[in-house]
């Protein structure tokens, strides 16, 4: 009997310990897990500046919730912009996690208290930012770092890019830009490495890791030499297309101002690429469109 007694007094105890870790691990899930692919992707609105002529420009970014899907949305009722659109420059080809000052709409002198909204619904979920001329929320202009008006005027790196000859995939062709530069501002060495969200994170599991499953982050080229003073240097991306496109480098320093980077298609389409040259101050950007076919057109060839 004794041994009964026991017994009923030790199951209530360990039910509850159970129903209390259960609810421990509950509550903070949510917030430690971390998903390969299957959420949304946020539009940001990041600011406003005036522009000379009395207008404004409205910058934004995105946050893709994902750690490994880069999802393609088309320009259309998924992915609009609203007034003036649906396409007013926005990408569709959406890299993870935080992508800052990805592109900017300009607006009238008259814009006055109207709304700019960029909505974006990726895996039916719709999300939205709403751009206004808030006052608190003006921001500097990219390069201006309160230097005084007698010290020299940085000016934005020049950049020409070839247009690449199309191809069909999988397949890889060799980008071409001319970059110049006026050697300002001066290199200060090396920098500090970015930590949070520019930081890739640490996880495991393998790059086709099944979906909602943790993977190894690929190291990411570009943003590792974004961190260091090098002078002005290149990089690409995708802006416009159906599937990821590899860059090799992913970052580059132009010799004798020519930069040549490897791109790797493996799936067909139009892609519009985006070449970015940058001094670490100002950044000039130019596009170029390449059709990329199947094997079917490689073979009528």
């Amino acid at each position: 009997m004794r041994i009964r007694l026991r017994l009923v007094r030790w199951i209530p105890t360990a039910l509850a310990f159970g129903l209390l870790a259960t609810a421990a691990r509950a509550q903070f899930e949510p917030y430690y897990l971390r998903y390969n692919s299957g959420l949304d992707v946020q539009p940001v609105f990041e600011g406003w500046t005036k522009n000379a002529d009395g207008g404004f420009t409205m910058h934004f970014g995105y946050f893709n919730r994902n750690y490994a899907e880069a999802p393609t949305v088309p320009i259309g009722p998924d992915n609009n912009i609203d007034p003036g659109g649906p396409d007013r420059g926005q990408p569709t080809f959406f890299y993870t996690r935080s992508n800052r000052n990805a592109f900017s709409v300009t607006v009238p002198a008259d814009w006055g208290k109207k709304e700019l909204a960029w909505s974006l619904t990726v895996h039916g979920k719709t999300d939205k930012a709403v751009a206004w001329l808030q006052p608190e929320w003006e921001i500097s202009v990219p390069g201006t770092d309160g230097a005084s008006s007698t010290a020299p005027k940085n000016q934005p790196p020049t950049l020409t890019v070839s247009p690449p000859p199309p191809l069909a995939a999988p397949n890889s062709l060799t980008l071409t830009a001319r970059v110049t530069d006026d050697g300002l501002p001066k290199s200060r060495g090396r920098g500090r490495q970015a930590v949070g969200q520019e930081t890739p994170p640490i996880l495991q599991g393998p790059q086709d890791a099944p979906t909602n499953v943790p993977q190894v982050a690929a190291p990411v080229r570009g943003r590792a030499a974004a961190g260091r003073r090098q002078g002005v240097s290149l990089s690409w991306i995708v802006w416009r297309g159906p599937a990821r496109v590899e860059f090799d480098p992913a970052s580059v320093v132009p010799t004798e101002w020519l930069a040549e980077v490897k791109a790797t298609f493996t799936k067909a389409g139009v892609y519009v690429l985006r070449a970015r040259a940058t001094d670490e101050q100002l950044t000039t950007q130019r596009d170029v469109t390449i059709t990329v076919g199947g094997p079917e057109s490689a073979a009528a060839r």
